[in-house]
């Protein structure tokens, strides 16, 4: 794992500490799940950081710092800082290049538009081969690690499914749940050099076309659902139903950030909150008005 820094004991226990871990688990399937459903209950995927103006780097040790200090990021962050936090803890966890098809008609195929990960040498009862996909970078992606073998999976009131890719020779295919906000995502059998993601990454973090730059996006995974934001419009999905809320003030929003996707911005002063708000309000009237 070349990629991986040499451990910072300090930013990986500040790390547990975030994922409510009171101590570094040894490498074990059990572990595995406890990690991975820590990391999308309490690290938002988000990419408020980007209408508040501000740029990142995807480096590793870039990302776990990001999630340390009280932030989220997409998928290269927090996959990013996840797949390093396994690798100081000693699991064999490798980077794949992957693309999400966010829609029926999207190109398929590893884009890079997406960091994919599988950790190796787990074996389990119903996962004899000890190979799992996990993936803390879809949003409103899998509570939980899933066996790297073909068939559907169920969790909570979603069912997702794993088959090899069509698109990528000896690759696999993640099929999304039909409610979920993507279609699905492919991803190479190879390990990932970390410039595979630069360009992409770029491009998303600052083009007029990217889907971050457009649209404020949170989410919150846990094992009932999943809660999501975009623009003003917050939205819980689970097994009972599917709601929404516009958020219209400054203060609902900012409480649906901190409550509810454990963003409280404790480092944006009111200057920069009322100038997101306004960019927010201004994004959501202009989609009503093209609605209609």
């Amino acid at each position: 794992m070349t990629w991986l820094p040499p451990l910072d004991q300090g930013l990986r226990d500040q790390y547990l500490r975030r994922l409510g871990l009171p101590e570094p688990p040894p490498p074990s399937a059990a572990a595995l799940h406890a990690v991975h459903r820590a990391q999308v209950e309490r690290i938002p995927y988000e990419s408020v950081w980007i209408w508040l103006g501000e740029r990142r780097t995807i480096a590793p040790l870039d990302s776990v710092r990001h999630v340390t200090t009280g932030r989220g990021g997409y998928c290269y962050h927090l996959n990013g800082a996840l797949a390093t936090l396994l690798g100081w803890l000693g699991f064999d966890v490798r980077r794949h290049v992957g693309g999400v098809q966010g829609a029926p008609d999207s190109e398929v195929g590893a884009t890079a538009n997406h960091l994919a990960l599988t950790v190796n040498g787990l074996p389990t009862d119903t996962n004899p081969g000890g190979r799992w996909f996990i993936d803390a970078g879809l949003g409103d992606g899998p509570h939980e690690p899933m066996p790297l073998l073909e068939g559907e999976h169920r969790q909570g009131p979603f069912t997702y499914a794993l088959a090899p890719s069509a698109a990528v020779p000896g690759g696999w295919r993640f099929h999304a749940d039909p409610r979920m906000s993507l279609v699905g995502m492919d991803f190479a059998a190879g390990e990932a050099e970390q410039h595979a993601f630069e360009a992409k990454h770029r491009f998303l973090q600052s083009h007029p076309d990217s889907g971050f730059v457009r649209v404020l996006t949170a989410f919150r995974r846990d094992a009932g659902g999943v809660d999501a934001l975009r623009g003003r419009v917050q939205r819980r999905l689970d097994g009972k139903g599917d709601t929404r809320t516009d958020l219209t003030t400054k203060h609902d929003w900012y409480a649906a950030l901190a409550d509810v996707f454990d963003l409280t911005l404790s480092d944006v002063d009111d200057e920069r909150r009322e100038h997101l708000w306004r960019k927010v309000n201004t994004g959501h009237e202009a989609w009503l008005a093209a609605a209609q």
